[in-house]
């Protein structure tokens, strides 16, 4: 089966798409900052700054998927963080190509995430791969230089390239599910603000799947939008993941004022709405595990992925 060399895979998306590779009989390699004898995967070391990449990782590798980038919300948004979250990515894009570049056998294709935040704050505007992008915000401007680098990396490195506009990834192991259950402990569960902004969310599972369809499917190119089909209110949604769980707790909004004084800008990442569809992905065929919430909720919980 095919080998295929993962930039960011001991990441919450990363370690999950390593281990279902696996399980499906691929041969998985990780790029990593640091050596790491007790890996489960071969791992080979990497270093943007010094750009520098260990020759050996790219050895029969059929497939290359880039999911290294500093966390959006890890940190407020100081203007260090910021040059952090966009040289995380991009330039980690750029040395991957440049060694592309170099091999004698190139790999059938280059794959890379990307986000839903390029659409920025839009409303009850119903978003597909067609809609303009957004014009303002920082996760914009993230996210524009992010997918310049990435069509770049498609025209210098002659290869099939294509990438995922993640939204909101549903996770019992990180991300933004594990913050979102924890006021249950106290029978409470907040939504911000008004909770009408729109939330598009997917299933990690799915993510995964969508990788593995653009690994296999070699008619794909370009940008795709990962979220599931059925976007919901921040407010629904909270409503939901607490039935969904089988929880009792009160409902109760996180006032926007109080969001912006603790988060200042960064607020932007639970207060945009983003009512995405994955239009272009359906169009391939491409067929959800999981396309409504409460049921992905449920196998989460009864699988702890």
């Amino acid at each position: 089966m095919s080998k295929v060399l993962i930039a960011g895979g001991t990441g919450l998306v990363g370690s999950r798409l390593s281990e279902i590779l696996t399980n499906s009989g691929y041969q998985v390699a990780h790029l990593s900052r640091k050596k790491n004898p007790n890996s489960k995967y071969p791992t080979f070391v990497w270093n943007t700054s010094k750009n520098f990449i260990d020759e050996r990782a790219f050895e029969g590798v059929a497939y290359i998927i880039n999911l290294a980038g500093a966390g959006i919300a890890d940190s407020l948004w100081t203007k260090s963080r910021k040059k952090l979250i966009i040289d995380s990515r991009v330039e980690t894009t750029e040395l991957i190509t440049k060694y592309i570049q170099k091999l004698e056998t190139k790999p059938k294709a280059y794959l890379s995430a990307a986000a839903i935040g390029i659409y920025g704050d839009r409303g009850d505007e119903e978003l597909t791969e067609a809609s303009a992008i957004g014009k303002k915000g920082f996760l914009v401007e993230s996210c524009v230089a992010w997918e310049n680098a990435i069509r770049m990396a498609g025209e210098q490195n002659g290869i099939r390239t294509a990438a995922l506009r993640v939204g909101i990834v549903l996770s019992t192991k990180g991300g933004a599910l594990p913050k979102m259950t924890l006021p249950m402990n106290f029978f409470t569960a907040s939504y911000f603000g008004d909770g009408q902004q729109w939330y598009s969310w997917i299933h990690i599972d799915d993510v995964c799947q969508m990788f593995i369809e653009l690994m296999k499917n070699e008619s794909l190119e370009g940008f795709y939008n990962a979220t599931a089909p059925n976007p919901l209110t921040n407010k629904d949604l909270t409503k939901q993941l607490v039935k969904a769980l089988g929880k009792r707790a009160l409902v109760i909004p996180a006032p926007k004022a109080a969001l912006r004084m603790g988060m200042g800008e960064m607020a932007d990442v639970v207060l945009n709405s983003n009512r995405i569809f994955p239009a272009r992905m359906e169009m391939a065929g491409y067929e959800f595990k999981f396309s409504e919430f409460q049921a992905a909720i449920k196998d989460l919980k009864a699988k702890d992925i």
